[in-house]
């Protein structure tokens, strides 16, 4: 049943900035809705519009009888003379010891173990949990959540999914934590040139679709073209428009000419600049840092190598900002040393950038850094590279203070990718930046030739970035684990069994899970045949005609592809293609698995028939 509706959005602050152009949405009953769309786009005002905190400059939004609704706001507003508690108690029946005992857990979960401390003393990132938990505790139909994710820890996100997942009613959330939209959201909502596409299912199947109709657009886009290049040489051979079908094919052309092509998605581009790094780059010796009683950072020892992806983790307040900030020399150890090499230039992407002058324009922020930096595209000029961060020629003029919050995280990434370092120093960088900045962040690095130090809570984030993690594990102690954050998981619960590793969402899947059902008896198989070490006659010939069988699933797999592009405006033969394309990649995978179990049974073979 549908229990929202809003027809006819329009929203403008200026002229050239209008976020919503005859916009609709509409939400059915228990449905969950992930909202996505670069920042600045207007995906938080599309929240508050439906939570009622604005207005529409035109449209309307109608709501079911008797639905409630809470809001959480990107960055919301306490009372400072309210408790933690009575903050998270605040609007409700305080005197309801059932609620009270309900709001006391959520709180510890999410950290708070002092719940009478006052909300004055707390950060930004706290305040927000703390606005959480009370938005989570209304009695509501609607949930309407803007960026809940942030300032959370792995285990809290975790938590956060399960509370969501059973929550029976609806939900309506911007976030660019791209798993927490796999394992929640039934349908996405991308906010783009003010309009509001809807895509069915979860963020990957987003991905798929959106392709898919990216791919069609291009198609019509050619056939267009292609006509109106026939079009044009029919009218160059002065053709008479004196007969009725004359005149009809004509008006034809010019309704051609008066169409719109599609919009090119607006995408953020940054090529790798980083200054050159010698041998010696940043060494830690025995380092060790304590608050009172509070040992954050016990003994540590590293030296960072060039070309590194460190991951940290950890809960919030066991002292990973701590350790970026003793690395950049703005906090000093206890005890331990820090040698640094001659040649290093540090950037550091904090978590807080209430430093920003917002009288400043966006322009001169960036400027006051350097006015050009040498990239692998050439040199380019801070307005030439504020056009790749999707700041537009009027947006580089706008005074700081008036962009979003997003916009100003996406700034503040520029000024410090501006300075070209050679050792990148990330605090929680996915905190407000929409998922295609992410994405360009990602490749970014991918090509960066420096050393890349990253805090983060995004678990996506740190798959794809790190290559070793190191877990704060109490007391101080920093435990090394190689590999990205799957592998982390995996080698944390055989390191310690007796508890779940925080943070690990059912989205999660490790490796070799969700495999096909055929494929689970190879692993009892493998046991017994690794004490005979030897091939069965079935795998000795499966494992010789294994590589060919891969080849000709990719090959086939390229070819539906390349199918699927020619076809792409016959929805009906597209949508075949794909199912067709989906059962040869599950092939695939299939195999894949095989074949590693094969070649690991090859080469213990080999080892054993050397030793012999």
């Amino acid at each position: 049943m549908n229990i929202l509706t809003a027809e006819h959005l329009h929203k403008a602050y200026t002229a050239e900035r209008v976020l919503l152009k005859d916009a609709s949405f509409s939400l059915q009953e228990g449905e969950k809705v992930g909202v996505i769309g670069v920042n600045g786009m207007g995906k938080s005002t599309l929240l508050k519009i439906i939570a009622g905190i604005e207005e529409p400059d035109l449209g309307t939004v109608v709501t079911g009888n008797h639905v409630k609704m809470a809001y959480l706001a990107q960055t919301p507003v306490l009372e400072d003379t309210d408790s933690i508690l009575k903050a998270a108690l605040r609007g409700l029946d305080a005197g309801d010891g059932a609620l009270e005992g309900e709001a006391r857990a959520m709180l510890h979960q999410l950290g708070f173990q002092e719940q009478g401390q006052p909300v004055k003393h707390l950060s930004g990132g706290q305040k927000k949990r703390v606005a959480l938990v009370n938005i989570l505790l209304q009695p509501v139909e609607i949930l309407i959540l803007d960026e809940p994710t942030n300032h959370l820890d792995s285990e809290m996100s975790g938590w956060l999914e399960e509370y969501l997942v059973k929550f029976r009613g609806a939900v309506v959330m911007v976030t660019h934590d791209r798993y927490f939209l796999d394992r929640i959201a039934g349908r996405i909502v991308e906010v783009e040139h003010g309009g509001i596409y809807s895509y069915p299912g979860n963020y990957a199947d987003y991905v798929s679709l959106k392709m898919q109709k990216q791919g069609m657009e291009q198609a019509s886009q050619r056939k267009r073209k292609s006509i109106l290049k026939k079009e044009l040489a029919w009218l160059a051979r002065g053709a008479r428009a004196r007969s009725t079908k004359q005149k009809a094919h004509i008006q034809r052309i010019e309704d051609l000419l008066a169409m719109d092509g599609p919009i090119a998605e607006q995408r953020v581009e940054m090529s790798s600049a980083s200054t050159r790094m010698g041998k010696k780059t940043i060494e830690l010796k025995s380092i060790s840092k304590a608050y009172g009683e509070q040992k954050l950072i016990q003994d540590f020892t590293y030296i960072f190598l060039r070309g590194e992806r460190i991951g940290i983790v950890g809960p919030n307040g066991c002292g990973k900002t701590t350790l970026l900030k003793i690395l950049l020399g703005q906090t000093a150890p206890d005890t331990g040393s820090i040698e640094q090499g001659e040649t290093i230039k540090t950037g550091y992407f904090s978590q807080d950038n209430s430093h920003m002058d917002e009288k400043m324009r966006a322009i001169d922020y960036v400027r006051e850094v350097a006015e050009y930096v040498d990239t692998g595209d050439g040199k380019l000029s801070a307005a030439m590279l504020m056009e790749r961060f999707l700041f537009d020629g009027t947006v580089q003029w706008t005074p700081v203070g008036k962009l979003s919050g997003g916009e100003r995280r996406r700034l503040y990434l520029l000024r410090v990718l501006m300075g070209a370092p050679n050792v990148l120093v990330l605090d929680e960088p996915t905190n407000d930046l929409d998922i295609q900045t992410l994405a360009i962040l990602e490749d970014y690095l991918d090509s960066f030739d420096g050393i890349v130090i990253a805090v983060s809570h995004d678990r996506y984030f740190l798959e794809r970035l790190a290559t070793r993690i190191f877990a704060f594990e109490g007391q101080g102690h920093l435990q090394q684990y190689e590999g990205g954050y799957l592998d982390y998981l995996q080698a944390r619960k055989r390191r310690h069994p007796q508890e779940e590793p925080s943070g690990r969402g059912k989205s999660l899947k490790e490796p070799g899970k969700g495999s096909p059902a055929g494929q689970q008896p190879a692993k009892g198989r493998r046991r017994n045949r690794e004490e005979k070490l030897k091939f069965t006659y079935k795998e000795q010939r499966e494992y010789e005609a294994i590589d060919g069988e891969i080849a000709e699933l990719e090959e086939k797999i390229g070819q539906l592809e390349t199918e699927m592009m020619e076809n792409a405006t016959n929805s009906s033969r597209l949508s075949q293609l794909a199912a067709e394309k989906e059962q040869a990649e599950a092939e695939l995978e299939e195999k894949m698995e095989r074949w590693v179990y094969l070649n690991e049974l090859s080469e213990k073979i080999a080892a054993q028939n050397q030793k012999g």
